[in-house]
């Protein structure tokens, strides 16, 4: 497989992802959900989305409401990508801001 290949794929699931969360996927008022990175395994079966959710407090809404809409997710990225095999998507949390906040408090502190 060339090397170059899982980036491309990296960000057409992520564009495509993005996509289909916009247009179909509707969440609760003031609830902002951002694709952070999208990891897929080399042998391209499987991609994990890791989605950063703002605010922090409805990350577990966020998450069940993603679950229960993977499969109709999956089907329209099925339809989008002209790849095979087909990746599967799992979501995944992603804490880096939050964390890097915390840890910009910690340094500010001392």
């Amino acid at each position: 497989m060339p090397a170059n290949r899982l980036p491309k794929i990296n960000e057409l699931v992520r564009k495509y992802v993005n996509d289909i969360i916009l247009k179909e996927l509707s969440l609760k008022s003031g609830v902002f959900l951002t694709i952070a990175k999208v990891d897929t395994s080399p042998d391209v079966r499987y991609t994990r989305v890791f989605v950063s959710v703002f605010p922090e407090s409805e990350f577990s809404y966020a998450l069940k409401t993603l679950e229960k809409e993977r499969h109709n997710i999956q089907l329209s990225l099925n339809k989008k990508l002209r790849i095979k095999p087909l990746p599967r998507i799992e979501f995944r949390s992603d804490f880096t801001e939050s964390e890097a906040d915390k840890i910009e408090k910690l340094l500010k502190e001392l």
